[in-house]
């Protein structure tokens, strides 16, 4: 017994070895998951994607008080202390804002006291006029009772001696002088008096005048609706909008705007790395968040030549604004957008994934059926490739790279295939030259016109000039 399971143990001890070895030495199966994508054939879109704002392209805008008035006032900040809500419809002369009167009602206050100051100038002045101007003209008149009596007693002293006579003349005489001085300084006190009632008449109707100004300012303060409309709240120059609380300033005194909803853009922000291939004119397709199922067309309006640099962010960027082909009644500003700017589109190319594409040192390639095939690309987007050479319609390219890639066969491109697309490469950079030169021409045209249209002018002046000077003097003759 005891030898039988020796030999029972000796078996199994020999099968298992036997299974171990098999085991770890079977040839090992691939595991590599093979994802393939065809050659795609067609239309290649070229987009650069953005998301953006809704704006109107044009608004009425609705101002406060005038900045001319406000800054005659010395008011230079304002603040608003009553807006409606931002949205709203409203009808030509409807209510939408209170801006703060505390300032100018101090204002007016203070000019009330003025103006009672110099009403009381006023006062003081004219009965100190009066008092003097009766004065003179009663000196005036007992000077002419004095001469008249004077020339009574010349008349008696006719049958006098001839010295007293004379003593009677020379009183005469005296009265007669003082009386023309006295003539001469009342026309000098009634001039004097004119011009100190006219200064203080004027100074009194300035401040009148201001205070009235004041008091129209005031009414200035209450803001209404120039025309109907929805009304949208002005926003600051770091984007903030201009609610209750909010400050505006003599300079720009815009509390909020009327934008016309049936003409929209969408303002959009594109990174550095993409505005050279944003163009004036390019088509865009419009989603807009709030209404997913709703999509609109547009085209690039504007693209700024500086670029900036948005709050907490980095990265420089370039403004562009898309105009809105489409009018929707539900769309609304500051509502957010998805735009796609189509920035080119080429016909019947073929294209695969952009993770197909392998590198070695400057060499491309793919992993097609067997082997590894040297591609040669153009231009891409955000997930794919145009394939100029080395693949054709039919064609299969794996998305994962197999094992050990290196064993895989390389397949170089032709000669003839590498000659053509040189020479198509040749041709397009001559093209693009021929481009440049062509615009700088139009450009240096269009400068050497300028400077021949502002001789003409320069040359014309003196000319208009000397015939003026000729058909004045005509008409002076004349």
């Amino acid at each position: 017994m005891k030898n039988n399971r020796k030999i029972f143990i000796s078996i199994g001890i020999i099968i298992l070895l036997i299974f171990v070895t098999w085991y770890f030495s079977r040839p090992k199966t691939s595991t590599s998951v093979v994802v393939e994508s065809p050659v795609k054939k067609g239309l290649f879109v070229i987009s650069v994607t953005t998301t953006g704002e809704l704006e109107a392209k044009s608004s009425e805008k609705i101002f406060g008080p005038s900045p001319t008035a406000l800054r005659d006032a010395r008011i230079w900040q304002l603040k608003i202390d009553d807006i409606i809500p931002d949205g709203t419809i409203v009808d030509s002369g409807d209510y939408v804002a209170q801006l703060d009167r505390s300032e100018l009602t101090n204002k007016l206050k203070d000019q009330q006291i003025d103006i009672e100051q110099y009403q009381n100038n006023f006062i003081k002045t004219q009965l100190d006029t009066t008092m003097e101007m009766r004065s003179a003209r009663n000196e005036l008149v007992n000077l002419k009772y004095a001469m008249e009596e004077a020339q009574i007693a010349v008349d008696q002293s006719i049958y006098e001696p001839p010295a007293t006579q004379r003593q009677a003349q020379i009183e005469l005489d005296r009265s007669q002088r003082a009386f023309d001085q006295a003539e001469r300084n009342y026309s000098l006190r009634y001039e004097k008096a004119v011009a100190n009632m006219s200064e203080v008449s004027t100074a009194l109707r300035k401040k009148q005048t201001e205070f009235e100004k004041f008091f129209e300012l005031s009414k200035e303060f209450t803001v209404m609706a120039p025309k109907s409309g929805m009304v949208i709240y002005q926003r600051d120059w770091d984007g903030k909008k201009r609610g209750v609380g909010a400050s505006i300033s003599s300079w720009e005194n815009i509390v909020a705007t009327l934008p016309n909803l049936r003409e929209m853009i969408t303002k959009t922000y594109v990174n550095e790395v993409d505005i050279s291939k944003v163009k004036v004119g390019q088509r865009v397709e419009i989603g807009v968040d709030a209404f997913p199922e709703k999509k609109f067309t547009g085209q690039v309006l504007e693209v700024a030549n500086i670029g900036e640099q948005l709050r907490n962010s980095n990265a420089k960027v370039f403004e562009v604004k898309i105009e809105v082909n489409e009018f929707d009644s539900i769309i609304r500003p500051a509502m957010t957008t998805k735009n796609i700017i189509i920035t080119d589109e080429i016909d019947s190319v073929l294209y695969i994934p952009l993770e197909a594409i392998h590198n070695l040192d400057s060499i491309q390639y793919v992993f097609t059926g067997n082997r590894r095939q040297q591609v040669i690309v153009g231009k891409s987007n955000e997930n794919e490739i145009i394939i100029r050479a080395g693949l054709d319609a039919t064609d299969k390219v794996r998305l994962i790279p197999p094992e050990n890639p290196e064993s895989i066969r390389f397949i170089p491109l032709s000669e003839e295939a590498l000659k053509a697309i040189k020479a198509e490469q040749e041709k397009a950079i001559e093209s693009a030259r021929e481009a440049a030169l062509k615009k700088e021409s139009e450009r240096q045209e269009m400068m050497l016109q300028r400077k021949q249209d502002k001789g003409q002018q320069s040359e014309s002046m003196p000319k208009q000039r000397a015939g003026q000077r000729v058909g004045g003097g005509q008409n002076r003759r004349n």
